[in-house]
């Protein structure tokens, strides 16, 4: 896109890069600049699990999943360690 077209059209921009999609801005036939989407926030299994815990007490009711996913999922939480890398990493 042009710088003129992303300025006088921003949301399709983030339109764009909301669907995955990168811009690159062009400014007299050169890129000069790339718009992406921001790198998700990465959190640990127990930082997902609290925040779970918080959206359903704000919600006011849990979210059901499915009998065996669920069963799955806690499976999972109960049988996890902690993470121990070697120093090499």
């Amino acid at each position: 896109m042009t710088e003129a077209e992303v300025a006088s059209d921003f949301a399709a921009v983030l339109r764009k890069v909301g669907h995955g999609e990168e811009v690159v801005v062009n400014r007299n036939g050169q890129a000069v600049a790339v718009i992406k989407a921001a790198e998700p926030k990465q959190r640990t299994l127990s930082q997902l699990i609290e925040l779970a815990g918080e959206r359903e007490e704000r919600r006011g009711y849990a979210i059901t999943l499915d009998d065996d996913y669920a069963a799955d999922v806690e499976q999972i939480v109960r049988e996890r360690k902690p993470w121990a890398p070697s120093s090499w990493e």
